[in-house]
């Protein structure tokens, strides 16, 4: 078994079995993220069984894990209940999508309460539309729900580290929700990852807000922005302002044994991430 998978988020326009297998090829990918429905869009497909069939065979050969990142627009913590159902309609497609693929994982936005004051009335939201999700993939054995901290800014419901434990608290700690770390989020966020031992400080920081074993996924991306700023716009491993040693760090500390590490990185084709999963697979 791999300590550190690497892979990337991977395009799948044009046939889900027909685009992500030859990335994943191309790539050097050892696990692979995907979207399942519009990541801009509430509109939800239902899949083509031909294209299922092909890409569930294809990992299996490959020995391929696969995450879902559902789409961009998922905030459980909207003042607008329209955006609420919306959201949870989104993430109950997107664990079943994921279940018939066979995904290990679900990755979604932590979201933000937007309007001051609806802070709590959003972390009660966010119990009532998760905990029958978690329940129902528990009980059929389908994927986990990863929570992902966002970069700060706004009325963010989790974007440091530590936002993560009153976050796991209103869904009484489910076991079947987990974390996926964004270094770019957690950068932005300000956790200075480039000061040596910086990245070790935060993801010990992170062990503590949630325990050792809630971590399912990490998202590898330099930032093009200063640590603080609130920006969420990703950089080629190691030519961003967090830098290539944070990311041995990342590679190499204790909580991240086991968990896959996938890229979002700017790229052309496969080229960049490809060469963002040599350099990972090199550090670890």
């Amino acid at each position: 078994m791999l300590l550190r998978r690497v892979g990337s988020h991977t395009p799948t326009a044009g046939g889900l079995a027909k685009a992500a297998l030859p990335y994943v090829d191309g790539a050097g990918s050892e696990v692979a993220q995907i979207f399942v429905s519009n990541p801009r869009g509430w509109a939800l497909s239902p899949g083509d069984p031909a294209q299922d069939e092909a890409f569930i065979a294809g990992c299996a050969e490959r020995d391929l894990p696969v995450y879902i990142h559902a789409s961009l627009l998922v905030n459980l913590g909207s003042p607008t209940p329209a955006t609420v159902e919306r959201s949870t309609a989104t993430l109950a497609h997107a664990l079943d999508r994921g279940a018939v693929l066979g995904a290990s994982g679900v990755v979604y936005h932590a979201g933000s309460a937007v309007d001051e004051g609806h802070a709590t009335a959003a972390l009660r939201q966010v119990r009532e539309a998760l905990l029958p999700l978690l329940d129902k993939s528990a009980a059929s054995g389908g994927p986990k729900l990863l929570v992902e901290p966002s970069a700060g800014g706004g009325r963010s419901l989790a974007a440091r580290v530590e936002q993560l434990t009153p976050y796991l608290e209103a869904v009484d700690w489910h076991p079947f929700l987990g974390v996926c770390l964004d270094t770019c989020h957690a950068w932005a966020a300000g956790h200075d990852l480039a000061v040596p031992g910086g990245m070790s400080a935060t993801l010990e920081a992170l062990v503590a807000a949630v325990g050792p074993d809630r971590l399912g996924l990490v998202h590898a991306n330099d930032s093009r922005d200063a640590c603080g700023s609130t920006r969420d716009r990703h950089e080629t491993v190691g030519k961003g302002m967090i830098g290539e040693a944070a990311f041995a760090e990342l590679m190499t500390h204790p909580a991240t044994d086991g968990v896959p590490v996938v890229v979002e990185t700017p790229t052309e084709g496969f080229v960049g991430h490809d060469a963002d999963i040599t350099l990972l697979k090199r550090l670890r």
